[in-house]
């Protein structure tokens, strides 16, 4: 049953977080994972109205743009609410930026003020920027205490820009998504129709905020439905949080899915039930596979994957923290289908979803309950979704932005007459309704003989083929065959390395080495099993080192920068077609 609150009928996101702090003052809003920090919405509201009162003495007013520059800690939630309740904008800066990016987004959304933690004050110090008050939040940030906030919150409109977010700018400059506050409020109600969240429900903030899915799903979320947010300055040290705060619900990219598969095959491989653990994870497969199929589940394995939850999963389930989510979901790029396979084997039924920063992260999402393997799911209620002539994706609804900003030719390119988004992607609805997402439109690949293929479906097959493959890049276009470049898992890699007796376990000896290049080329051959003929990947290369988020091969949110990495190893690439 999921939770009703005020909130949910609020017009703008500063007047639910009024109503929330209202209803809910005494409940938890914002902590620390060791309670260093404890804030109820109620103490969260005096604080975010201190700190609206430092920042209007200087001068912010309704309208204007505050640049947040900050680790996921309770601070954040502070500064966004504070620069909110003004009529302000906040918008976040990835940690990663380099000078030249922090100027670049500074400067296209004209803040005078930023609001950042100490670690980033060398970047944001050494960017060309007009901002004229640089708040670090160690030096002490501005208050004044019983500042009266609430003529300032109440002028807030639903057509007000709540936020700026930059899209991670794979293909040239980042375009700055306005979204406003009637985007955000409807944004909200679609997702808690979908996964119903429960009263007291529980999230761990983690991903970087300038990502649209941080904000929705560990800020907005929180201020309408009154959850208690755990913060997670490391993401690294995810996995840790989840067992100590156990949330209601949890969404990650693909990427961590695959990690926390390839250390539940390389837990359930150790001990002497090892033999017996494979076995009822292959036949809890099955049960998925079957019941995906709409096919009926034989009786003897349905009593079998019975004994396997009793006496394993709903153990794993725990160790995981995953024991209490009500949904699990998985979104941003494709997912490869043994790991949506492996989490519903063990009861975690993980759910992709699809979303934009021009549609506040919402569109199409699968039911926790009626979920379809390799379907982002139907689009939410209140989202009309149609296929132009070329498959493209196509959105209709409250959640889709009035425009980028200081962009009106990009805007014009994306948003027709009708008020159809048009998304990029390349889509296919099956008879349930249920959405495909094919590729990215401009990432399809058209080899020499000019047939059409998607890449990153491509890359997900192989990703899902061998836990040694950590990151993968496809090269095809107008070549004659495919090639890869692969980049080993960083985590998997050396523990698969140390347990078959290969002494240099760092990331270059290993991708120098024979017999991990021979284990890969198995993972490549069974992927390749899979694909149709012309998509096979025919030679790779093992790349010497990582690909980090916010590096030269990826963006801070795991997209792969494809222009240049074709420009980075074009000497390893033209070696490929030699």
């Amino acid at each position: 049953m999921s939770v009703a609150t005020r909130a949910t009928t609020a017009t703008t996101i500063a007047e639910a977080f009024r109503l929330t702090a209202e209803d809910f003052g005494d409940r938890v809003a914002v902590r620390t994972k060791d309670d260093d920090v404890s804030l109820t919405w109620g103490q969260l509201r005096e604080r975010v109205d201190a700190l609206a009162g430092g920042l209007a003495e200087l001068g912010v007013r309704k309208g204007d743009n505050v640049a947040l520059m900050l680790s996921n800690r309770p601070e954040f939630h502070i500064a966004d609410l504070a620069v909110m309740t003004l009529g302000a904008t906040p918008f976040s800066i990835y940690g990663t930026f380099s000078p030249e990016q922090i100027a670049y987004v500074v400067g296209d959304a004209g803040a005078r003020v930023a609001l950042i933690e100490s670690a980033f004050a060398d970047a944001f110090r050494a960017a060309d920027t007009d901002v004229e008050h640089l708040l670090v939040f160690e030096e002490g940030w501005p208050a004044v205490e019983g500042f009266d906030a609430e003529p300032h919150w109440r002028a807030v409109g639903p057509e007000d820009v709540v936020t700026l977010i930059y899209t991670s700018g794979t293909t040239g400059p980042p375009k700055g998504v306005q979204l406003v506050h009637r985007n955000l409020t409807a944004a909200t109600r679609i997702t808690e129709s979908i996964i119903q969240f429960p009263e007291g429900a529980k999230v761990i903030s983690w991903l970087p905020a300038a990502h649209i899915a941080e904000r929705m799903a560990h800020h907005y979320l929180p201020i309408v439905f009154a959850m208690t947010i755990t913060c997670c300055d490391n993401p690294r040290e995810i996995m840790g949080y989840l067992p100590a705060v156990r949330p209601t619900w949890f969404f990650a990219v693909p990427r961590i899915w695959e990690k926390l598969k390839a250390g539940m095959e390389g837990f359930l491989l150790q001990g002497d039930d090892a033999t017996r653990n494979q076995a009822w994870l292959a036949g809890a497969k099955r049960k998925v596979e079957l019941e995906q199929a709409g096919e009926e589940v034989p009786s003897d394995l349905v009593s079998t994957v019975e004994q396997a939850d009793r006496e394993l999963f709903a153990g794993l389930r725990t160790m995981l923290g995953l024991d209490e989510a009500v949904s699990v979901n998985v979104g941003a790029a494709p997912t490869p289908r043994e790991v949506l396979l492996f989490f519903h084997a063990i009861g975690i039924p993980l759910a992709e979803l699809w979303g934009m920063s021009e549609t506040c992260g919402a569109g199409a999402c699968n039911p926790p309950d009626r979920v379809k393997i390799g379907t982002v799911g139907p689009p939410g209620p209140g989202v009309e979704v149609r296929l132009g002539d070329d498959g493209e994706l196509l959105i209709r609804s409250d959640v889709v932005m009035p425009g980028y900003r200081n962009a009106p030719d990009k805007t014009a390119e994306a948003l027709d007459a009708d008020g159809w988004l048009h998304t990029g992607d390349i889509a296919e609805i099956d008879e349930d309704g249920y959405i495909k997402i094919v590729d990215r439109k401009k990432e399809i690949i058209i080899n020499a003989a000019g047939k059409n293929m998607s890449p990153a479906n491509i890359e997900s097959t192989l990703k899902g083929a061998s836990p040694l493959i950590g990151q993968v890049c496809v090269v095809g276009d107008g070549r004659p065959y495919n090639t890869a470049l692969i980049v080993l898992d960083s985590d998997f890699g050396p523990a698969w390395a140390a347990q078959n007796g290969i002494t240099e376990t760092d990331l270059p000896s290993l991708a120098r080495d024979e017999r991990v290049r021979a284990a890969v080329q198995k993972g490549v051959d069974a992927a390749n099993e899979k694909l149709a003929r012309v998509e096979g990947i025919k030679k790779f290369v093992l790349v010497e080192g990582d690909w980090l988020p916010g590096g030269d091969e990826i963006t801070p949110t795991m997209k792969l920068k494809r222009k240049p990495i074709a420009a980075k190893y074009a000497n390893e690439i033209e070696a490929l077609y030699a």
